[in-house]
């Protein structure tokens, strides 16, 4: 009897410190703005978030993405799994530069949408025969992910100096 409580303990403190590191590793992307979708009588009301990000490895593009983040008590402290529904719109703000070595599928965006499983990510491509990048927004799980996506392009046009 000893053992099981010992046992229990122990995946008490597992538990608690995998939900510790998932809350502490979630990055903050800069929160353009939110719209409450759903009233909740009880915590946060469902909403879309609208999130604005840079990509890491080309100067001169940004992107902004949206998706549904679920409110109530489950929101709140933190075990509510978000639907695969996102958006994302991706411009050239300024003169295109390199900072490393293009990938394509490279990940420049990543976001849990559950405690464990679920996860929204957004991947660059380099169309190079039209000289376009492509960014590919979509959600995984570790055995089932979701067909809905989204996709923005951003020709890679000269900039005018100031």
């Amino acid at each position: 009897m000893k053992r099981f409580g010992l046992l229990i303990s122990a995946l008490i403190l597992v538990l608690m410190l995998g939900f510790g590191w998932w809350v502490i590793s979630r990055p903050d992307r800069g929160k353009t703005g939110e719209v409450s979708t759903r009233f909740r009588w009880v915590g946060p009301n469902d909403k879309i978030v609208v999130d604005g990000f840079d990509d890491p490895t080309i100067k001169g593009v940004a992107c902004h993405i949206s998706r549904a983040q679920t409110g109530g008590v489950k929101g709140v402290i933190g075990v509510a799994e978000d639907t695969s529904d996102a958006s994302i719109a991706c411009r050239q703000i300024g003169p295109i530069s390199f900072i490393g070595e293009l990938k394509d599928g490279e990940q420049v965006f990543d976001e849990h949408r559950s405690l464990l499983f679920k996860e929204l990510q957004v991947v660059r491509f380099f169309d190079r025969e039209r000289n376009v990048l492509v960014y590919v927004s979509y959600s995984d799980r570790m055995i089932e992910g979701s067909p809905k996506n989204s996709i923005s392009t951003v020709p890679i046009m000269p900039w005018p100096t100031p």
